[in-house]
């Protein structure tokens, strides 16, 4: 399976500490009903690394569930340790997901060879897995001749990027050479990375516009760079609101504004800070937000 299209990368909505399972059923079925092309459960924006083994499972259960074969689920199983992601690979497979999003093992600085037996073990489990390099939480970023040897790699479908950086991008498309795809992980880089070959991104904006983000790419793949444009522009300020602070601080405020799940968020990270919640909401109204997406 080659993923692509906008997928959103999914917050995880809390209540009195536990995971708001209802909540979380109601964003599923919102965002496939705005025409989202896959969700992604349990990644940076979902507090994974926040929430123990049994909570990340239970969210992406209820996500395939609700789901119901209807978009593809990615499930965030990533970790630094590499037996770690290929336990949680094995048990997310068993969870019936579409792939798994598996990060850059982050602090311990891998070298590139490391990255590559990391992802050929996590592989080895037998589901789609996309890697994801995020220099900026990781430490370590990817060079091209490593997504070279993951563009052969079976199993291995999809790269979703995320240094923000066009020239790296050009030169992970190329080195992949269609053997893989490669997704936008910075929403303000997505119409750009379409333009040299990317083939979608997964999301945080689209978890508060996913109609738009998700017709950004059909415009696109139908040959209507205008109104990819159009959408691109239109939301741009949206985009960058959600890194107004720490990714997923905002999208959870925005969300919470929305009425779509509380505010909580767990620590290490905070609400967002009170001076910025008239901004956000200024943005979510010029950029015409609605609870429908």
């Amino acid at each position: 399976m080659m993923f692509e299209g906008t997928m959103t990368a999914l917050v995880t909505p809390f209540k009195d500490g536990q995971v708001d399972v209802d909540a979380l059923r109601a964003m599923v079925q919102r965002q496939i009903a705005a025409g989202i092309h896959g969700l992604v459960p349990c990644g940076t924006t979902g507090e994974a690394a926040n929430m123990t083994p049994e909570e990340n499972l239970l969210v992406i259960r209820h996500v395939v569930e609700q789901a119901a074969g209807m978009v593809p689920v990615i499930a965030g199983t990533g970790s630094n340790n590499t037996r770690t992601s290929v336990e949680m690979t094995r048990r997310a497979k068993s969870l019936k997901v579409d792939g798994v999003l598996v990060v850059t093992p982050y602090y311990v600085k891998p070298p590139q060879r490391g990255l590559v037996e990391h992802y050929r073990q996590v592989a080895a489990v037998g589901v789609p897995v996309v890697a994801y390099n995020v220099p900026s939480r990781t430490g370590v970023s990817m060079i091209p001749q490593t997504v070279e040897e993951l563009s052969r790699m079976k199993n291995v479908v999809a790269i979703k990027e995320a240094a923000a950086d066009m020239n790296l991008d050009s030169q992970f498309v190329m080195a992949a050479a269609g053997g893989l795809n490669i997704l936008s992980g910075d929403d303000f880089t997505y119409l750009s990375q379409l333009c040299i070959g990317g083939r979608g991104a997964i999301s945080v904006t689209s978890n508060i516009a996913p109609g738009r983000m998700a017709k950004l790419y059909n415009h696109w793949h139908n040959g209507d760079e205008d109104g990819a444009r159009k959408i691109h522009y239109n939301l741009q300020p949206l985009m960058h609101a959600m890194f107004m602070e720490t990714n997923p601080i905002p999208v959870k405020a925005a969300a919470a504004i929305l009425g779509l799940c509380s505010w909580e968020i767990r620590t290490p990270l905070a609400p967002l800070a009170d001076e910025l919640k008239p901004k956000l909401e200024k943005i979510m109204a010029e950029c015409g937000v609605a609870k429908e997406g």
